[in-house]
């Protein structure tokens, strides 16, 4: 079983969610209980030592991240509840943390448990925790992406990808220091992930980094040349959105 904690200002929120965890994932989950303010949510956590913290981003007039800064560890997995925007939510998905939109659906909430449960033994939370702080603080600058190796995982600044290569269920992201990455999420979303970041996909195969084209040679799709030699074709069909986007720079 998964022990856990709630901590969100209103107390209906944390009466939902527990009434959703009650129904669909008492089989996993023992919830400890839920606190509305980020001191007895501090005292809950040095006290009960929970497994899973289900974390209200808004609570009061501060935040779940400023509770976060004030733990020298994190040695638990983190759900986000949250009604931010967009922008917020991106910040969540760059930094690999698991967040539910509020109002919480029952099947987001299994299907959050699931990562959950296969994670406990992965990811290093306070890496996570760090790359999602960097992300929501810095904006659209310099922004930060966690990812999970065969080996383990690795944090990258998403400026440093050059572009990003399908092996069927696997993705290969080479960097602009000439180092490779094979990651075990498909190419399809990594450019959900980075549509909003000058990435496009002028293949079935490839995705680029529009900022590391040096050259494009017209042809019946044609082909781009970026800065570390490499050539990669433009699929017909693709053509005119992409010359689209390249203009839009």
């Amino acid at each position: 079983m998964i022990k856990a904690i709630i901590v969100d200002d209103e107390q209906q929120c944390i009466e939902r969610l527990s009434e959703l965890l009650n129904e669909h994932c008492h089989d996993f989950v023992e919830l400890l209980d839920g606190f509305q303010s980020i001191p007895e949510g501090l005292a809950a956590i040095e006290k009960l030592h929970p497994e899973l913290l289900f974390l209200d981003v808004q609570i009061g007039d501060n935040t779940g991240f400023h509770m976060l800064q004030q733990l020298k560890k994190i040695s638990f997995e983190i759900i986000f509840t949250t009604a931010y925007d967009k922008y917020a939510v991106n910040a969540f998905k760059f930094s690999a943390v698991d967040y539910l939109l509020k109002p919480i659906d029952a099947d987001d909430l299994k299907q959050a448990i699931e990562k959950v449960k296969s994670k406990l033994m992965s990811l290093d939370m306070n890496q996570k925790i760090e790359t999602l702080l960097h992300n929501v603080k810095s904006g659209n600058q310099s922004k930060r992406i966690t990812v999970a190796t065969i080996t383990g995982f690795e944090v990258l600044n998403v400026s440093d990808i050059i572009r990003c290569q399908s092996d069927v269920n696997y993705t290969t992201l080479f960097l602009k220091n000439n180092k490779s990455l094979m990651v075990a999420k498909t190419l399809k979303e990594f450019e959900e992930l980075l549509r909003d970041d000058q990435f496009f996909r002028v293949h079935n195969s490839h995705l680029i980094n529009l900022s590391f084209i040096k050259s494009y040679n017209k042809g019946k799709g044609g082909f781009v040349t970026l800065h570390d030699g490499k050539h990669i074709e433009v699929s017909t069909r693709r053509k005119d959105e992409f010359i689209k986007a390249m203009e839009a720079m």
